[in-house]
């Protein structure tokens, strides 16, 4: 019994990974839907959770400001082991979780409605789940339309997984940019010629967001995706990564292109701003750049390295150029 279960979460883990989500940026199409279900079913906190090994992380979260929380307090991760919905009245009165400290301590749940999120191949990824802070009992129409919008969370799932480009940028997703990025590196051993890759990150895209709709930040990613692609050759390759972050692979470009390329990009999007209605909203951004080693065997390692170096860039400040070399050190640029 314990190897068939073990066999089947091992099974439910490959697939989660297998849809490239965990730890990505906020997406629109997620956060429609917990906003919807939490207007039709008037309760004060809706989650997009996906289970992984030691945790469940939330795509989208509405109500609650955590992130992630760990899967040994995890409401979902009883739900995903089942099909049906998973329905606690009263956490109070139930011997499983009185004592959770998600029940004694903040969120402080009390009601808890969890709909598994069942992919193609039968693994329930995580749940679109309902909390309320106090006992409720949720109608059969309720429960239908939870369950409805669940199934709109896996629609996206699928599609997401399926798509080639971004639909609100048209940079290539996070998986097809690391596709190519695999490719060129490859292409750049065999040829010995040099390769670049620069991640740029939006600053303070959440205050667009706050303080002028979810329209002006998307007007605002759609124009630096677009003054990207205007300085880009066409042999350059643009993705979107992340929801306000973009990465750029720059074939046969070494360090000092490179940093020419994002130098101008900088000046770009600071210059150039974004009109939405009666307002002109500018911004700008940071980035982390580096270029491919002779030990890089995939793109992992210049992505782990461009990474680090937009991390430190953001960590101290905006509008900032961090570049990363291939033995780890760390120089800023501007």
């Amino acid at each position: 019994m314990t190897d068939t279960v073990s066999s089947t979460e091992a099974r439910r883990l490959a697939t989660l990974r297998e849809y490239d989500i965990l730890d990505t940026g906020p997406e629109e199409a997620f956060d429609r839907i917990t906003r919807l279900a939490q207007s039709a079913l008037r309760l004060p906190i809706v989650l997009v959770s996906l289970v992984d090994e030691n945790r469940q992380w939330f795509k989208s979260r509405v109500g609650l400001e955590p992130q992630e929380t760990p899967r040994e307090v995890s409401f979902c991760s009883h739900a995903i082991q089942q099909d049906p919905p998973f329905i606690i009245p009263n956490a109070l009165l139930d011997d499983r979780f009185a004592d959770n400290p998600l029940v004694t301590g903040s969120p402080h749940i009390r009601f808890y409605a969890g709909v598994p999120l069942k992919m193609k191949d039968g693994s329930n990824l995580g749940t679109l789940c309902a909390i309320d802070t106090k006992p409720c009992v949720l109608t059969d129409t309720e429960l239908s339309i939870l369950s409805d919008l669940a199934q709109l969370v896996v629609d996206e799932l699928e599609l997401r997984q399926l798509a080639t480009t971004d639909s609100l940028t048209g940079a290539l997703t996070r998986r097809s940019f690391e596709a190519e990025l695999d490719g060129e590196l490859d292409r750049s051993k065999r040829y010995k010629h040099n390769a670049s890759l620069i991640l740029l990150d939006l600053d303070h895209l959440k205050g667009v967001n706050d303080s002028f709709g979810h329209a002006a930040g998307d007007a605002v990613l759609r124009n630096a995706a677009n003054l990207s692609k205007a300085a880009l050759r066409n042999v350059d390759v643009f993705g979107r990564v992340e929801g306000d972050q973009f990465a750029i692979l720059l074939p046969e470009t070494g360090r000092i292109g490179a940093l020419n390329v994002v130098e101008r990009l900088r000046h770009e999007i600071k210059t150039v701003p974004t009109s939405m209605g009666n307002s002109i909203i500018t911004i700008t951004a940071s980035f982390g750049v580096t270029v491919a080693a002779e030990t890089d065997r995939t793109g992992h390692g210049m992505l782990r390295r461009a990474r680090d170096a937009l991390r430190e860039a953001k960590g101290g400040g905006t509008n900032r150029i961090l570049f990363k070399d291939a033995d780890d050190s760390l120089s800023e640029v501007a």
